[in-house]
């Protein structure tokens, strides 16, 4: 395999030891951030990442509510600290984006070095494997793809999906309704061009790590592994890939949240009832099952092939023994002095029907009922709150314990 050849942090270059394989150790972003002293080449710091956040997207929200008295009580039907939307966007779902960099940075760290000690690229497959992940690393560092994603947050995410989508129709502490179109707040101004598009810019950028993802393991299924269908993982070797799914919980539990905040303020201040919006929950956890446990699935075509050929070859081993194990112990063939009881023919037949069972039963797909669970249960954990709106606490937790006992 060739040699990776960069130093420590260089946005330019892939790192040059497998294990230091990251989605999230480059981008024009991540050098700045290393240069103020707010991140390392581990992805520590994250408290001090979420503070300075916070303090540049909500706290001057906070000041400039106050100082336009709409901070708790004024004219707004929606004051700053009862907009819930707003509060979880800053102070729940940013510090967990924030915080998913480390999880995934440490969880999906070993993947390339699994693939190369487990023997599962050939040897005719390392240039295409080693061009994988330069390619990877190349999107990642990429100062034009963050240049791109600046510009669709303030061309679409600003401008004409939260103006003319997104924003509550009431007048609130950032807009007042006037005709048509909204009259923007001093605190609304900044929170319209500054603290919304950083928002914006983490959450876009989560995607675009996704795509790189995905795009990488695309790659790497276009490769013909040494997949062996008597993996006791039942997945050829490649049941390691399952656990890579647990790297985007707090990613998923972000977007649980930022559901939940935007439900919340129109429930509480718009009337709406939480079985209005079933089609909207729905469509994030499928849209969550898609970007996080969906991209494993490019690996069915070469699973299910190795089952196939796992099929044919082990079944045709498993007809040469029972025949030779028939013609043996039942026909008359073994030799009178040798006893049946403690026969290692027993053992090995016994053997070779678990071989064979392991072969049958193999998953098409890296996937579990375990992943699909953790990552549905981690996205609704944020709405589920949201049900005592329906029934007061008390009337929930009997339904909940007669449900149980």
């Amino acid at each position: 395999m060739k040699s990776w050849t960069s130093q420590p942090g260089d946005a330019s270059t892939a790192p040059q030891d497998p294990q230091e394989f990251s989605l999230v150790l480059g981008g024009p972003l991540f050098q700045l951030l290393r240069r103020a002293h707010l991140s390392d080449d581990a992805m520590r710091l994250v408290r001090q990442r979420m503070i300075v956040a916070i303090l540049i997207v909500w706290l001057p929200l906070l000041v400039l509510s106050a100082v336009e008295g709409q901070l708790w009580r004024g004219k707004a039907t929606v004051p700053f600290l009862l907009d819930l939307e707003v509060q979880v966007r800053f102070l729940v779902a940013l510090p967990l984006l924030i915080a998913s960099e480390l999880m995934v940075h440490h969880r999906l760290g070993s993947v390339v070095k699994v693939f190369l000690d487990r023997h599962l690229i050939p040897d005719t497959g390392k240039a295409r494997f080693d061009a994988a992940i330069t390619s990877a690393f190349r999107l990642r560092n990429s100062m034009i793809a963050e240049l791109l994603l600046v510009v669709l947050v303030y061309g679409v995410g600003v401008l004409i999906i939260w103006r003319q989508y997104m924003a509550l129709d009431a007048t609130t502490w950032y807009a007042t309704p006037v005709g048509d179109r909204s009259r923007l707040s001093l605190a609304g101004t900044w929170f319209g061009y500054v603290s919304l598009p950083i928002f914006q810019f983490l959450l876009c950028r989560w995607y675009f790590r996704i795509f790189i993802w995905i795009r990488f393991l695309w790659q790497v299924s276009r490769i013909k592994l040494r997949l062996l269908p008597a993996h006791p993982d039942r997945l050829g070797g490649l049941g390691f890939l399952s656990n890579t799914v647990y790297a985007f919980e707090l990613l998923a539990v972000a977007h649980g949240a930022l559901l939940a905040g935007a439900l919340a303020n129109r429930i509480f201040f718009l009337g709406a009832k939480l079985p209005q919006f079933k089609f909207e929950i729905g469509s994030l956890v499928l849209f969550m099952l898609c970007v996080i446990v969906g991209p494993l699935l490019v690996f069915v075509p070469q699973l299910a092939q190795t089952r196939r050929t796992g099929l044919r070859e082990y079944g045709t081993l498993a007809e040469r023994y029972v025949r030779e194990f028939d013609t043996k112990w039942l026909r008359a063939g073994a030799p009178a002095e040798e006893p049946l009881v403690g026969s290692a023919d027993i053992q090995s037949l016994a053997d070779l029907s678990n071989s064979f069972e392991v072969v049958a039963t193999m998953r098409l797909a890296p996937v579990t009922r375990g992943t699909i669970l953790q990552t549905v249960g981690a996205t609704l954990a944020p709405v589920v709150p949201l049900a005592l709106t329906m029934m007061p606490l008390e009337a929930l937790l009997k339904t909940l314990l007669g449900l149980l006992f």
